[in-house]
């Protein structure tokens, strides 16, 4: 494995890490007001921090995949909703650059690496959530295009263009009959909800529902009835990519707590001299590593063009649990001032907890891992 940082690459990082310094102050505000400025996308797109591995024909850098995890990672250090904007880029740009036919590529691609919109992406509905291979979104022939009715949920519901949804367009053929579409969110027939979530607020996650919504059908991504099998492959690039998302949310929350525990005085001395308190914090240090270098390792896989479902999987289930677990740590580690809300560590422990379920729940990703390690017959 080569995981060599060239010049280029150094160049994102920096960028991304300087753009992670301006995002953090604003933390917390965002949450507040439910919504990442559009300014700010286009201000992300500008310094090429959207899907950079995107062909620079569709308005990418044509950088590897191994780049938009580090630019992922580092961007989440100051607002780890706002690294889901790269994150989405590239999984829905990836979908479109492969998928999509020329001219509908070439309007919605630019405008995703651009930061001018986000194209979200419909997997789960509100009855279905892990069962993506059964969905109750239909797609009918009608006009010359497609009519869809149903019920998607997703990320960026509420301020997305348009979103990428998985339709059935065969009936009772569990993971195959199953299209894919994009579908311009100001088309006829739309409704969007907000979902009073937790966290991740400002990503504005909400139910979309179509009702007699009709599509061209040049909106038809891939071969009829392949989505499932076609499309959803592009999940591998960004399973790698929340690993990195929450492992920046939760590298930047260990940081802190290392720089709290040798100011902090307790029995006139700094906490960081009781092992109690510095002991987890060397366990947390190592455990981001180890996801980190996982996450890496399933990029670099995928660069090479060598499978890679498996290793995305197990990014896809631990790294968000670790993530999650090293801030709990971290919070405990700051005693009551870990517990105030006028603190990030708080905030972050809810926004990494989402991505535990959204994408993959870790219950789906060993069930993949177990597939990818048998035979067939055997398999769960």
């Amino acid at each position: 494995m080569d995981f060599t940082i060239d010049t280029a690459m150094q160049g994102y990082i920096d960028a991304a890490a300087a753009m992670a310094a301006d995002l953090a102050p604003g933390y917390q505000q965002r949450e507040r007001d439910g919504i990442i400025d559009p300014a700010l996308r286009c201000e992300m797109g500008s310094r090429g921090l959207i899907a950079p591995e995107l062909p620079v024909e569709l308005g990418g850098r044509g950088e590897r995949a191994l780049t938009s995890g580090m630019i992922t990672e580092q961007v989440s250090r100051g607002d780890i909703n706002v690294g889901y904007v790269q994150v989405v880029g590239s999984l829905v740009g990836q979908i479109l650059a492969r998928n999509a036919g020329p001219d509908l590529a070439r309007t919605w691609v630019p405008r995703i690496a651009s930061g001018e919109d986000i194209v979200a992406i419909g997997l789960s509905e509100p009855d279905g959530g892990s069962d993506a291979g059964n969905p109750g979104l239909t797609a009918r022939r009608e006009r010359d295009g497609w009519v869809l009715n149903g019920t998607k949920s997703m990320s960026f519901a509420l301020h997305a263009g348009a979103t990428v949804v998985f339709a059935r367009t065969e009936e009772n053929r569990r993971g195959r009959g199953i299209s894919a579409f994009l579908v311009e969110l100001d088309r006829d027939g739309i409704e969007r909800r907000a979902t009073p979530d937790m966290g991740t607020k400002c990503v504005g996650r909400g139910f979309v529902t179509f009702t007699d919504t009709w599509i061209p059908e040049a909106n038809l991504l891939g071969a009829e009835g392949k989505g499932f099998t076609e499309v959803m492959q592009g999940f591998d690039f960004s399973r790698a990519l929340i690993g990195l998302q929450c492992i920046g949310a939760a590298q930047v929350t260990l940081d802190e707590t290392w720089e709290y525990a040798g100011q902090r005085v307790a029995f006139d001395q700094p906490i960081s001299k009781f092992q109690g308190l510095s002991f987890p914090l060397a366990e947390a240090d190592t455990l981001l590593t180890a996801a980190r270098v996982l996450c890496q390792k399933t990029l670099w896989l995928k660069d090479a063009g060598q499978p890679h479902t498996k290793e995305a999987a197990m990014c896809k289930w631990w790294a968000p649990k670790t993530a999650y677990d090293v801030i709990n740590q971290c919070l405990l580690s700051h005693g009551q001032f870990g517990y105030l809300t006028d603190r990030p560590i708080e905030q972050r422990m809810r926004d990494v907890l989402g991505l535990q379920i959204g994408d993959g729940t870790a219950q789906i990703m060993k069930l993949i891992i177990s597939r990818q390690n048998l035979p067939r017959e055997v398999a769960p």
